[in-house]
């Protein structure tokens, strides 16, 4: 293997994250069919996305965990195998139970397993252009929802929900297993363990608990936790808080679609000017832009002023998303990567079941959303404040020296 190789992982990376994220937001897609179809409640179905984040964030730290032990190819098999089994098995689904317990579960289960090994595994092969290459691995992301998502739409027209779901299952074991075989620990892991995780040159040492307990992992996770509860709230109901703004139904539906393009941008944006002026001041300002952005939101009337919101909104959380695994890969060095990106993305996916949950609970006390945009902004800035606490990053003697 040569360096070239690191690009294969980066889309090996991309497509696995737009296969398993796409298939889990896909839900909401097969709502309304399912629920005219089963009579099962739409609360009932939706807390199958509730079971994703939560599972996701106690999967993303045992997955993580894992990875620093085998190396990346064992954990996202499993994740792959998983993945389309959940899928079949949630397809042919007869109660409500079996269904929360297969897509809630499994697919969370299945999903977490590719977004923080294989950020981590890319840190491991980049030492320039890590920011670029993180944020094209998380760019399958922003793919998933204008790919998977109009594909089960399509399936759902020509078939119905049940085959739909199946065949998205299948789907995923045929594009997922392949790019298993492309998976490859860094040629210096390869050398020194024969495939599995090694020490990197800049590690500083640390055990795991150390460093869960260092003020690096603490304001790292903090900040995590605060951008995705800031922007998960609006993100999930923007398509409402429009159509009450007087926007038309499909045309507050095309919203959400320009965020979710404008955050392909972004993390290409971002991830270069990370690369060039450093991570810290890009995701500060980031951070920021965030915060304003979502308290501009209560001003918006047009549809023309959701459509220019939603580029900057997109752009900026899509772009300082990535951001967290490289400073975490700068703080912590490569051997214990997995466990630490594990334990923040954790916190994320606690952040993100935060939004959703509270901006229901606030439309239905003040039937409006003025005060979830107003509280998510002040969260969101909040979150740029947390990240100027940022300690300085240990200079190379001195962690050649711990």
């Amino acid at each position: 293997m040569n360096l070239s190789y690191r690009w294969v992982i980066v889309a090996a990376g991309a497509l696995m994250t737009c296969v398993a994220l796409g298939a889990m937001f896909s839900l909401a897609i097969f709502l309304e069919p399912m629920s005219l179809d089963t009579n099962w409640s739409r609360a009932g179905i939706s807390s199958a996305m509730t079971l994703n984040f939560l599972v996701m964030g106690v999967g993303g730290f045992a997955w993580g965990s894992i990875y620093d032990r085998l190396g990346a190819r064992p954990v996202v098999l499993a994740g792959a195998v998983l993945l389309g089994l959940a899928l079949v098995v949630a397809s042919r689904a007869n109660s409500l139970l079996v269904f929360q317990l297969s897509y809630g579960v499994i697919v969370g289960l299945a999903a977490s397993a590719f977004f923080a090994p294989m950020i981590a595994l890319t840190t491991g092969w980049f030492d320039t252009n890590r920011s670029l290459a993180v944020s094209l691995v998380s760019a399958g992301m922003g793919v998933a929802p204008m790919t998977i998502s109009p594909f089960a739409r399509w399936l759902i027209s020509a078939y119905d929900w049940r085959t739909a779901m199946f065949d998205i299952g299948v789907m995923a074991w045929v594009l997922l297993l392949p790019a298993v075989l492309l998976v490859r620990q860094p040629p210096t892991a390869v050398a020194a363990t024969g495939g599995g995780a090694q020490p990197a040159a800049d590690d500083p040492g640390m055990s795991v608990g150390q460093a869960l307990r260092s003020p690096q992992f603490l304001v790292l996770g903090l900040t995590f936790f605060a951008c995705c509860a800031a922007h998960s709230g609006p993100i999930f109901h923007m398509v409402s808080y429009a159509m009450a703004c007087g926007v038309a139904p499909m045309a507050a539906v095309s919203i959400y679609s320009v965020e979710g393009l404008a955050g392909l941008g972004g993390r290409l944006l971002y991830g270069v000017l990370a690369d060039r002026l450093g991570v810290k001041p890009v995701l500060v300002t980031g951070l920021a832009i965030q915060g304003l952005v979502i308290a501009a939101y209560l001003g918006a009337g047009r549809l023309e002023h959701f459509y220019i919101l939603a580029v900057i909104f997109g752009a900026t959380y899509g772009g300082v998303m990535p951001l967290y695994a490289v400073l975490a890969r700068e703080y912590f060095g490569g051997r214990i990567i997995g466990t630490v990106l594990g334990a923040a993305t954790m916190l994320s996916s606690l952040g993100m079941s935060f939004g959703p949950l509270a901006g229901g609970m606030i439309y239905d006390a003040y039937a409006s959303y003025s005060w979830l945009f107003i509280g998510s902004a002040l969260v969101g800035l909040g979150a740029a404040g947390i990240a100027i606490a940022f300690p300085p990053q240990p200079s190379r003697q001195r962690l050649q020296m711990a």
